[in-house]
């Protein structure tokens, strides 16, 4: 590590610093598979240099740091919190390509859309109504550069969405399915046991304990 350099490291990390260097260090314990979605595209190590857009909040998170004052502790984590996503948001952006396509022209609508409200009735005509193509067009592009197709994409998300939402809430099984975009608790609970490898209610014991 220069100086400057912020490094996000995925598993754990033990931090050394030199005399007269200071290390700003803070963990986070990740739950839930949304979270999980995003550690799975990341690499076991990202660095962003000095000089990027983080920087001046680097510098004040640091300013900061030696205070004492009541209360400063819960600033300073949320500071934290908002680094955190500066460094990721610029560490994307660094890249040749945005992850499953979200800067792409076609792609980007649809991605948006879909994230925005899962529970939509989505099919591959309107997601490709929303891109402004074919469906044809849409279903090639999707695969090209997602890997997978558009609707198989939008039910890995809905399943994804469904895990986090039954172990964080105290929503229903049929409650929960309606958000995700399934008429009925049934073809839900199927599509989640096909999906997760349990059914939702083993989820939301599992991953609360």
């Amino acid at each position: 590590m220069r100086v400057g350099e912020t490094v996000i490291v995925r598993g754990p990390f033990t931090a050394h610093s030199h005399e007269h260097t200071v290390l700003l260090v803070a963990a986070y314990n990740v739950r839930g598979a949304v979270a999980h979605r995003l550690l799975d595209i990341l690499p076991p190590m990202l660095v962003l240099p000095d000089g990027d857009d983080c920087t001046a909040m680097r510098d004040f998170l640091a300013s900061q740091s030696a205070s004492c004052a009541s209360g400063q502790q819960v600033v300073l984590d949320r500071l934290l919190d908002w680094l955190l996503v500066c460094t990721l948001r610029a560490w994307f952006d660094q890249q040749p390509a945005a992850p499953v396509g979200w800067h792409d022209e076609t792609l980007g609508p649809v991605l948006r859309a879909m994230h925005a409200a899962p529970g939509r009735p989505w099919t591959l005509a309107a997601l490709a109504d929303t891109a402004g193509v074919s469906r044809t067009t849409l279903a090639e592009r999707f695969v090209k550069v997602v890997g997978t197709p558009p609707l198989t994409y939008l039910k890995d998300w809905r399943m994804t969405l469904a895990a986090d939402l039954l172990a964080e809430s105290t929503s229903t099984v049929a409650a929960v399915a309606h958000q995700v975009g399934y008429a009925d608790a049934f073809g839900f609970s199927t599509a989640f046991k096909r999906f997760h490898g349990v059914n939702p209610t083993e989820c939301r014991t599992n991953c609360r304990t």
